[in-house]
């Protein structure tokens, strides 16, 4: 039986309202930094997965498909580099989403910088940079609470056969 963990954002519902804020901002700022839904959502989904965040990565995936992420897309997220289903300003941002997810490693790269600023504008690139910051601060705030991600019910076989 897993542990009950203290729930951050009940706990101290002021700070979570302000990070909730803040990922509100940022939204706004990719939004007019030139990043749309779909890009958005590919970069919040893959820190999402890096991190090992369950729940934000259930969040991420269902928004993802309302932007039009398609199931062969949502599964070609984790080998992306491998895969040739994205343009090279999805790649460009998948790639720092990488980055700002393992800061700790040294950093964003000169190269992965270099290989961003050639395909991303400098107001892209601002915005997938903090959206990556955001989502980074979320992970950690649900990882470490355990928030539980149950099974979905699965449709009737009637239903998926209408």
């Amino acid at each position: 039986m897993e542990q009950l963990r203290v729930h951050l954002s009940k706990s101290e519902p002021e700070a979570y309202k302000s990070l909730d804020a803040f990922s509100r901002t940022v939204g706004g700022i990719a939004r007019e930094n030139g990043i749309d839904e779909r890009l958005k959502e590919l970069v919040l989904l893959h820190c999402s997965q890096l991190n090992g965040c369950a729940y934000c990565t259930r969040v991420h995936t269902d928004r993802a498909v309302a932007a039009g992420l398609s199931a062969d897309e949502l599964t070609q997220v984790p080998v992306w580099r491998e895969s040739g289903v994205f343009t090279e300003r999805e790649r460009a941002a998948l790639e720092l989403a990488e980055a700002f997810t393992f800061i700790h490693r040294g950093g964003v790269p000169d190269d992965v910088y270099e290989r961003a600023g050639a395909v991303l504008s400098e107001k892209e690139y601002l915005g997938i940079s903090w959206l990556c910051v955001s989502i980074n601060a979320f992970n950690r705030v649900v990882i470490a609470g355990r928030y539980p991600v149950p099974p979905r019910s699965a449709p009737s076989r009637e239903a998926a056969d209408a």
